[in-house]
């Protein structure tokens, strides 16, 4: 007997605007005023979509670490995180081999991250398929709070690039 595919949504969210500079390096930065409260509109969007979280796997920076804080006070149900220090300026190979250690109990899985990579395993993963209107805002740039929304069938620990589709993307911005 097969059992059938479950169906998954992953979050992949860039944090928000950062300081330019900390005197103990870049992992330490933290988020700025704009930051905090772009971080908070994505908690909020994310609320009003109706998708709560069930796992996050967090960069260890700062400045990730506030975005997930910051979401959570925006609206979005808090969850459990776990910080990951492989995420921290990870490619999107990287980043795939820590998602596929997610709880597989987790329906919707958040990664919160950088660029270049978090913005790659969007594109690598979805591979064109899914919402045009997403495919097209992804296409032009995936800033701080940008937030990518995919959906996948199968275990966490199965997932491949070209696996998942992308429903939607937006960038979360303070009044807007």
């Amino acid at each position: 007997m097969t059992i059938a595919a479950r169906d998954r949504v992953l979050v992949l969210l860039r944090h928000a605007k950062a300081q330019q500079h900390h005197p103990d390096g870049d992992h330490d930065r933290e988020l700025s005023d704009r930051g905090r409260r772009d971080a908070r509109a994505a908690g909020r969007w994310l609320h009003d979509h109706g998708i709560g979280v069930d796992e996050v796997l967090c960069s260890t920076s700062e400045r990730t670490q506030q975005t997930a804080e910051e979401v959570w006070a925006g609206g979005c149900p808090e969850t459990e995180v776990h910080l990951d220090r492989r995420i921290y300026n990870a490619g999107p190979e990287g980043l795939l081999e820590v998602l596929r250690e997610a709880d597989d109990d987790a329906d919707v899985l958040m990664v919160v991250g950088h660029a270049p990579g978090i913005p790659a395993l969007a594109e690598l993963l979805a591979d064109g398929e899914g919402s045009v209107e997403g495919h097209r805002a992804l296409g032009d740039g995936f800033p701080t709070c940008g937030i990518a929304v995919l959906h996948y069938s199968g275990r966490w620990s199965d997932l491949e690039f070209g696996d998942a589709s992308l429903e939607r993307f937006h960038v979360a911005r303070d009044g807007g």
